[in-house]
This record gives C-alpha cells, sequence and structure tokens, in this order.
C-alpha cells in the first residue's frame, strides 16, 4: 500500500482529499501545517508521494518542498501542489524547488486520481 502525505491548512480540503484516497486504497497521512509535515519527514518513515497545499500561515508549500528535498530519503519522490494559485510564475517556482506537478483547486476526484497514478508507481 502508497503511503500519501497531504499538507493542507484547511480540515474541510484534509478531509475530503483524504478520503478520495483512501477509497482508492492508499494510505493517507495529513498534516496541517508545512512545519507539522516537515517533522513527520525528518522523523523518517515510508512516505511515496506529498501533496501540499501552497498557501499556508508560516512554512508555505514551496519552503516545504525545498525543506523536505534535502532529505536524501525524500530526493526524488513526487511532489504535487494542490492550490488555488494558477499564475504561471508560481508553477514556476514550484518547479524549480521540485514539485512533480500542479493541481489546481477545486479538483475532482477524477483528475486528482488520474495525476496521482501518474506519478505513483
Amino acid at each position: 500500500m502508497k503511503t500519501i502525505m497531504l499538507v493542507d491548512d484547511s480540515a474541510t480540503i484534509l478531509l475530503s482529499i483524504s478520503g478520495i484516497l483512501s477509497k482508492e486504497g492508499y494510505r493517507v497521512e495529513k498534516a496541517a501545517s508545512g512545519a507539522e509535515a516537515l517533522a513527520r519527514f525528518s522523523a523518517g518513515g515510508q512516505v511515496d508521494l506529498l501533496i501540499t497545499d501552497l498557501n499556508m500561515p508560516g512554512m508555505n508549500g514551496i519552503e516545504l518542498i525545498r525543506e523536505v528535498r534535502k532529505l536524501p530519503a525524500y530526493r526524488f519522490m513526487p511532489i504535487l501542489f494542490l492550490t488555488t494559485e494558477s499564475q504561471q510564475d508560481k508553477r514556476a517556482e514550484a518547479k524549480a524547488a521540485g514539485a512533480s506537478g500542479w493541481l489546481v483547486k477545486p479538483a475532482t476526484a477524477d483528475g486528482l486520481l488520474r495525476t496521482v497514478r501518474m506519478v505513483v508507481k
């Protein structure tokens, strides 16, 4: 079973997206902030995919990606942004930080699952 770390400061998004992923057989770990997620990554454990919001208080999604990419175990793990931002400069910044892909909220269940299947082998 593949494990997905879902990071978003919205409890509603965490609940809805984790429900979609769990129904498809993924194990979902949730974090309400970038700092919380980074602490879990630093503690180790198997995570196959990170899905993170961009705009969060404290550590934003781009900062989270930069920090996660510094950890040897997660250097090549796929990372997806799930955000309301759709500006090209934000996409470029996310890609430069190490993001593998981008999903714009509100993402459909089909679109989310199609993208997750493409990046998690």
